[in-house]
């Protein structure tokens, strides 16, 4: 093994002994936290006419007249073996379903976290070259515009205009209209699963579906991406080797690839956070738009209190963080020898 691939090893190695514990606290406070809420799930699924004797089967079937902390203990057993359980409601496997709903959600974070990159950091940059400029003080606006508005609102606002108003979108029903064929599901992304089919009357109609939510999505990311670009290149700008590069006469143009070849570092984490935070928010656009993701599926949990299903949505989403700060931090340490 390599010098490098020993580095590698080593920060990998470090990375999973910091995560676990991480990881293990995340899945102990949902656990507890869930049951401790005050929702009763056992009322939920009963229904209005049961008894107490069927209130009282019911809970003792799910192991809900157990100690919490006993219950936790065969939580973490099945969870060792890969079992997140059964969906309350449905009687489905929570990690069948998650398997079969998470690549439509990354699907539409991937998406409006791509274009809100093309968008927002050449803004920024661009803004933070000419500081205090028309295009300076026209892309702060459109940022704090963009930090303003609620997720909800934007979407039922382009559903109302789009939808209603002008009648261009489709009906915010699902990822493909109702009288289209679906593609064989091979990858689980809609676009991804059309193409490889061949079937471009469905990739037309997923396409149509995607643009209302990963527009409002790419808007909702592109602001934190303008501000955070433009404060990044503006530091970068007033250090101590820039004004030395000025000093001794180079060009702009050099001086502007010198400071873009700084700022990749502090973007690169930046990006990944968004990442993140933004597969969580994407419970709000799924339920708005019935895009039948990770993320409605997550939120009509937390209302119907199923806790195993609330247990695997949490557990995959800071599954999904730590890997993703993980490949984030890796770049950075193979770009940066010397971090």
């Amino acid at each position: 093994m390599g010098e490098t691939g020993a580095r590698i090893a080593k920060f990998l190695l470090m990375r999973v002994s910091v995560s676990v514990p991480v990881i293990l606290g995340i899945v102990f406070l949902t656990f507890m936290l869930i049951r401790l809420g005050g929702q009763d799930p056992v009322a939920m699924l009963a229904g209005p006419m049961a008894d107490e004797a069927m209130l009282t089967a019911l809970r003792a079937q799910l192991q809900l007249d157990q100690p919490l902390l006993l219950q936790f203990g065969h939580y973490m057993l099945r969870l060792a073996q890969g079992d997140l359980g059964v969906s309350w409601q449905g009687g489905i496997p929570v990690w069948g379903e998650i398997l079969h709903l998470f690549p439509a959600t990354l699907e539409l974070v991937l998406l409006s976290v791509g274009l809100a990159a093309l968008i927002g950091v050449p803004i920024g940059m661009r803004a933070a070259t000419h500081p205090n400029g028309w295009f300076d003080q026209i892309s702060r606006f459109g940022s704090l515009a963009g930090f303003s508005m609620p997720t909800y609102w934007m979407g039922l606002m382009a559903i109302f205009v789009f939808f209603y108003v002008l009648r261009w979108a489709p009906p915010p029903m699902g990822r493909l209209s109702i009288e289209v064929v679906a593609p064989t599901v091979v990858t689980g992304s809609i676009l991804m699963d059309c193409m490889l089919e061949g079937n471009w009357r469905a990739l037309g109609s997923a396409l149509a579906h995607l643009a209302l939510p990963v527009a409002c999505f790419t808007l909702l990311a592109a602001a934190p991406m303008i501000k955070q670009s433009r404060a990044i290149l503006i530091e970068i700008m007033n250090s101590d080797y820039v004004r030395y590069a000025r000093a001794n006469g180079f060009s702009k143009g050099t001086i502007r690839k010198m400071a873009l070849r700084n700022a990749a570092t502090p973007l690169l984490t930046f990006l990944g956070s968004e990442l993140t935070s933004l597969l969580a928010a994407a419970a709000l656009v799924e339920y708005i738009f019935s895009l039948n993701g990770l993320g409605q599926w997550g939120l009509n949990a937390i209302l119907l209190g199923d806790f195993a299903v609330v247990q695997g949505y949490v557990l995959t989403l800071a599954l999904f963080s730590v890997f993703i700060f993980m490949v984030i931090d890796l770049i950075v340490m193979l770009l940066e020898p010397r971090r």
